[in-house]
């Protein structure tokens, strides 16, 4: 699956990055983790439909009722129709200039910012709709005066987001200039008990596939597909130890994709099928 640059692919002027852009994201068709790389910070204002992006540590799942705030990186998209013939989100990108500007402005430096989290999930709420409202109507308003604009009601989203959740909010921002140091066992083990395929994983250690089983041979000593298998193996036999579940309840969630093969590599591991454990 080819690579989306993002916000690159929907501008028209590729060679000038603005540092606030806005864009109005419609589909007809769902679209299971979609690469993208992302090259700004950006909002996601989901309008219809339900949104899941999977990232380097974790996963976040939103639906029309939320929107997201998501840090630039490589990151797995899946975005989905509901009862709607049409996917849609308004999508604010931003530089790390203008939200520097913002902070030094706003703001008091706070020390021991983490990089942790790439994401913050906003609920959805009056004033986001009438932001939305506004950010259609400056659409419409003669270029010259479109950055000036949008430099303004980027300064009131953040102003009325750092009113609403406080600190929290605040740190979140300033964790969006701090250098990543996400680390590759970190990045692979929090994986162990998805579904992801050893491509998307690499992809979001930004690594080829070829790169990526180098890397973890030598990091693991065992190639990354038996090593993943195993571990995975292990889960969904604890899981059904527990007895609230049923192999037909959760092969997918452990990569494979029926659950024929699921049974024949469980037997093969522990010496008994899974419809046995009890």
């Amino acid at each position: 699956m080819a690579i989306e640059n993002i916000p690159e692919i929907y501008l028209t002027d590729t060679k000038k990055k603005p540092d606030l852009f806005v864009y109005d994201f419609k589909m007809t068709n769902d679209v299971v983790k979609s690469k993208v790389n992302l090259g700004m910070n950006m909002f996601s204002f989901l309008q219809v439909g339900k949104k899941q992006v999977h990232f380097a540590g974790n996963s976040v799942a939103v639906n029309k009722d939320q929107s997201l705030l998501l840090k630039k990186g490589n990151w797995l998209w899946t975005e989905l129709l509901e009862t709607e013939a049409v996917y849609y989100c308004k999508l604010l990108f931003f530089s790390e200039k203008v939200l520097k500007e913002f902070l030094e402005k706003h703001t008091e430096a706070t020390q021991g910012v983490t990089d942790e989290v790439p994401y913050f999930v906003i609920r959805n709420d009056a004033y986001i709709t009438s932001y939305l409202n506004s950010l259609a109507t400056i659409n419409e308003a003669p270029a010259i005066f479109m950055e000036n604009l949008l430099s303004v009601k980027f300064e009131e989203l953040l102003l009325y987001l750092i009113n609403k959740y406080g600190n929290t909010f605040k740190l979140y921002l300033e964790s969006l200039i701090v250098q990543e140091t996400s680390s590759f066992k970190k990045i692979v083990e929090s994986k162990i008990h998805s579904n992801l395929k050893l491509e998307e994983i690499a992809f979001l250690c930004n690594m080829s596939l070829s790169t990526f089983k180098r890397h973890f041979i030598k990091e693991y000593s065992v190639s990354p597909g038996k090593w993943l298998q195993n571990k995975r193996l292990q889960k969904a036999k604890e899981m059904l130890e527990q007895g609230n579940c049923k192999p037909s309840d959760i092969y997918l969630d452990f990569g494979y994709n029926n659950l024929s093969n699921f049974s024949i590599a469980f037997k093969n591991k522990f010496g008994f099928s899974p419809s046995k454990v009890s």
